[in-house]
């Protein structure tokens, strides 16, 4: 699967991502626009740490956000070239187990959202369901 994540297909996609999703720059003080001549310099010589295990994700960096009740929330920033990674094995990730999932299932998939979840869930209640078993949610 590793040689998936890593075509040069792939990783453009992956890259796109990034920088379309903008973001700050990690502790290496990398900006997302510096992603192109990255890959353009060192794309083979990433490819292969990854290859042969010796690619090490750097430390995050942590900054503090405010949460809507005062307090404050960390945030873990990675940098852009683990960004990239992440993506990069996301998307194929998807590609093979997504059609594995439940039509019922919300969390942390693509073109789903907490908001539909809800509405899903209140469809629910206004059909007259009271109790999460009434619910056939596994196919038979």
């Amino acid at each position: 699967m590793i040689e998936q994540v890593l075509t040069g297909k792939n990783l453009l996609r992956a890259m796109y991502q990034v920088q379309k999703n903008k973001g700050s720059a990690g502790v290496d003080h990398m900006p997302v626009t510096k992603l192109s001549e990255l890959m353009s310099i060192n794309r083979e010589e990433l490819k292969e740490k990854v290859r042969s295990g010796k690619y090490l994700p750097q430390a995050i960096l942590g900054v503090e956000i405010p949460k809507g009740n005062g307090k404050m929330r960390l945030l873990g920033i990675p940098t852009v070239t683990d960004r990239l990674l992440q993506q990069a094995v996301l998307q194929i990730i998807t590609a093979k187990f997504e059609f594995e999932f439940s039509d019922s299932s919300f969390g942390f998939r693509p073109n789903r959202s907490l908001h539909q979840a809800v509405i899903k869930a209140q469809g629910y209640i206004n059909d007259g369901y009271q109790h999460i078993v009434d619910i056939d949610l596994i196919p038979k």
